[in-house]
């Protein structure tokens, strides 16, 4: 089993902001997997399909990015998953907008939503793709800045980012995460 989580903030007041990249990625996966994820279970949006006889699940927290955490661990304890069927998408203020990075495991370095998950789950070992987004202009509030649209200009940027975040999604459907880490990095 597969189970893709993709974070973000509920509500259309949040859709298009930064720091919904994970949700973008989850949809942009649901449409291109045709899942959709709109069965309310695990206090999120949840969408599972079966690719090559596995069962594929993806996941959109609705508990707010603080306590994403919440809907990760009971989806995890439902379908048992292991840490190596576990993959997290989410934005990354340390990448610049359009550029993505693979990781295996690592802090949640200052990511609300990521902290949530490290404490329910109990460890800071499971994969995840980082959607970049830039850092705030000098003397800009960090919260302000990921609660806001991208601008006119980064929107092909977080657009190429959206896609290959949603690609190597599905080509680890296919293979081990490292290899794609290897592709995507």
């Amino acid at each position: 089993m597969k189970l893709i989580v993709g974070l973000g903030n509920p509500g259309k007041q949040y859709e298009k902001t930064r720091h919904n990249a994970g949700f973008m990625v989850i949809d942009e996966l649901a449409q291109s997997l045709q899942i959709e994820p709109s069965q309310l279970k695990f206090k999120g949006l949840c969408g599972e399909t079966r690719i090559g006889g596995e069962k594929v699940v993806l996941l959109k927290p609705l508990t707010y990015m603080n306590l994403s955490g919440e809907s990760v661990i009971q989806a995890v304890n439902f379908f048992k998953a292991e840490k190596d069927e576990l993959l997290i998408i989410y934005d990354d203020l340390d990448t610049p907008v359009g550029k993505i990075r693979l990781r295996l495991k690592g802090s949640a370095g200052g990511h609300n939503g990521i902290k949530s998950i490290i404490q329910h789950l109990g460890t800071e070992e499971f994969q995840r793709i980082r959607v970049g987004i830039g850092r705030p202009m000098p003397g800009q509030k960090v919260v302000d800045f990921v609660l806001q649209n991208f601008r006119a200009e980064e929107e092909g940027d977080i657009k190429a980012a959206i896609d290959q975040s949603a690609a190597a999604a599905k080509q680890w459907l296919k293979e081990p995460f490292e290899q794609v880490m290897n592709k995507f990095n």
